[in-house]
């Protein structure tokens, strides 16, 4: 395999290990599973599968376990992170929350700091694009994510 088609293999891995982790997150909410439970079905059962009868490439392991410990060890400071990005007259609890889950995984690797801010964006606004058609929904991720940033380049990580 030559450089190149290593390095593609290596963005792909991890553009899937963040789907998943957004899949994760949302699964954690929404059946109020822990993620040592989580993280072991989606071991057992979640890789290398296929969505819309599209077979997905192998993801990175590693990295979605690095994506769900940040999110779940740093949630209070995402959501409060989150929840200042929203109309006044929002709560965190009024998003969709497919699209928390896209927040809160895309915050869990901005704290995380092993990949560009712009290329973390770009990556979750793909995402987002793999849940929904419509552009408004699209361009209110883009634009949340964008200001979320800008305040999480201040912030610790916690292991």
């Amino acid at each position: 395999m030559s450089g190149s088609s290593r390095l593609k293999s290596r963005k792909m891995a991890k553009r899937v290990s963040r789907l998943n982790a957004v899949q994760a997150l949302f699964q954690m909410e929404a059946s109020n599973q822990g993620m040592e439970y989580v993280i072991r079905d989606f071991v057992e059962n979640g890789f290398g599968s296929k969505i819309d009868e599209i077979h997905l490439p192998p993801s990175n392991k590693s990295f979605f376990e690095d994506l769900l410990n940040s999110a779940v060890n740093n949630q209070q400071t995402i959501d409060r992170v989150i929840h200042s990005q929203l109309p006044k007259n929002w709560t965190i609890d009024r998003i969709d929350p497919t699209i928390r889950a896209i927040f809160r995984s895309c915050c869990a690797e901005i704290l995380i700091n092993t990949t560009p801010i712009n290329v973390i964006i770009n990556e979750y606004v793909e995402i987002s694009k793999s849940f929904f058609s419509e552009t408004k929904q699209i361009g209110f991720v883009n634009a949340i994510i964008e200001n979320m940033t800008k305040e999480l380049d201040s912030v610790p990580l916690k292991a």
